[in-house]
């Protein structure tokens, strides 16, 4: 299950810049990959609870890169959205960035991910 959680969010990470990239030049696709980038939101939170239901325990830092992962949905949803509204994002750019570095430490750090760090 871990390999698909992580296809899904490639997946979305690549769904994300396409609709950035579509935002930019007033692409007609945009509200088409926005919407797909929404349904693998929900394949992201379902692999990944199916991930933390197949743990015997329920360790502090799981709990945390839980949290931090669905801040990292959160800023992307709130990018596209005030991107299509023409309001400032540098804030949230910012959020994404640190949540996305401390998403992929603790996914690669804890004992259940790849031992990148080990």
């Amino acid at each position: 299950m871990t390999h698909a959680h992580i296809t899904t969010w490639v997946v979305a990470l690549i769904l994300f810049v396409v609709a950035i990239s579509f935002q930019a030049k007033g692409h007609e696709k945009t509200k088409m990959v926005h919407m797909l980038l929404r349904l693998f939101y929900i394949l992201i939170i379902a692999t990944g609870a199916w991930i933390l239901h197949s743990m015997s325990s329920f360790p502090f830092l799981y709990i945390v890169k839980v949290i931090v992962g669905l801040w990292v949905i959160g800023t992307m949803e709130m990018i596209l959205v005030r991107t299509a509204k023409g309001k400032n994002t540098n804030v949230l750019w910012l959020q994404f960035i640190v949540a996305f570095v401390v998403v992929l430490y603790l996914g690669f750090k804890l004992p259940f991910g790849f031992s990148f760090f080990s």
